[in-house]
């Protein structure tokens, strides 16, 4: 098979090149041509000079795989993708998007009789090595279309990947996924940072951490990672206390209200990031006024 690759950044790079080794003929593109000399180079992945160039080289059916950003970039590429292909061609979105712009691309896509595929994607920097977990939404037909791929993408042909329903489907599902996973980052930050103020004890975070994940029932791949970053560094100084939100946790909980279902602790997870963002700490300060003036407890002086 021959697939087209469009976004080589650090998922779709190595995608890209899960798939030359398992002897798919992989055509790529990104807008940076940087990104894309060293998988040619060492990869044998085929270059493309644009987009058309990339749909040019490609035979019937043309399946395209997207690895770009959510939102505008991913929309404008399958704007462009619906003038460029043909009825029974493929395109599929493997980044995070959300599920109801999934929907609405596949929407476009078939008044052109194009098939669609979102395919929520977990694996991080680990998946060349390990494998992805796929998540697929699609017709039955473009999801045999695409199994191929897909089982050459995942951990093993036969797991690690699932066709979980119709169009919408995988990215609705990636995206509890990931909600899921603030609330376990979460859990384990907490847990973690309580042990680290227990100063009496003299708790080693590198060695506990080690310790659950044998037969604990905590035990998890983030606490492997978790393990492991304690083993190089326990302190932690040299990393800023922000953490991102991506966009999922925040679909997910915007999915609870509008469902009607209690998901306090990914809620909380989410508000929480969102705290250590905020460079002003307008709140706390304002709580410290509050307190001096109904109170008159002491205010710290800020110290810049």
């Amino acid at each position: 098979m021959k697939i087209g690759m469009i976004g080589l950044g650090k998922m779709g790079a190595n995608m890209a090149t899960r798939l030359r080794r398992h002897g798919f003929d992989v055509v790529g593109y990104d807008r940076a041509a940087t990104a894309l000399q060293p998988l040619v180079r060492e990869t044998g992945v085929v270059p493309a000079s644009s987009v058309e160039n990339l749909v040019s080289q490609l035979g019937a059916p043309r399946i395209v795989w997207l690895m770009l950003p959510s939102g505008g970039p991913t929309s404008d590429q399958i704007a462009e993708l619906a003038r460029l292909l043909s009825p029974g061609d493929a395109v599929v979105d493997g980044g995070n998007s959300y599920y109801r712009d999934s929907q609405r691309h596949a929407a476009l896509l078939a008044e052109k009789g194009i098939g669609f595929m979102d395919a929520g994607t977990s694996g991080g920097v680990w998946g060349l090595e390990n494998g992805y977990c796929m998540m697929v939404g699609a017709s039955p037909s473009v999801a045999a279309l695409l199994e191929p791929v897909l089982k050459a993408l995942a951990p093993a042909p036969d797991r690690g990947w699932a066709h979980v329903g119709p169009v919408g489907a995988g990215h609705f599902v990636k995206m509890i996924h990931n909600g899921i996973e603030y609330g376990m980052m979460q859990a384990l930050a907490e847990g973690l940072s309580l042990m680290e103020h227990k100063q009496e004890f003299a708790l080693d975070l590198a060695k506990i951490s080690e310790l659950w994940r044998h037969s604990s029932v905590v035990r998890s791949w983030l606490l492997d990672l978790t393990a492991q970053g304690l083993q190089a560094d326990q302190k932690l100084d040299g990393i800023a206390p922000v953490v991102p939100d991506s966009g999922e946790g925040r679909w997910t909980a915007i999915e609870a209200v509008e469902q009607g279902i209690a998901a306090p602790v990914i809620t909380l997870a989410l508000q929480m990031r969102f705290q250590s963002q905020d460079e002003r700490n307008f709140s706390p300060r304002l709580l410290a006024l509050m307190r001096h003036a109904f109170g008159g407890h002491a205010v710290k002086a800020r110290h810049d």
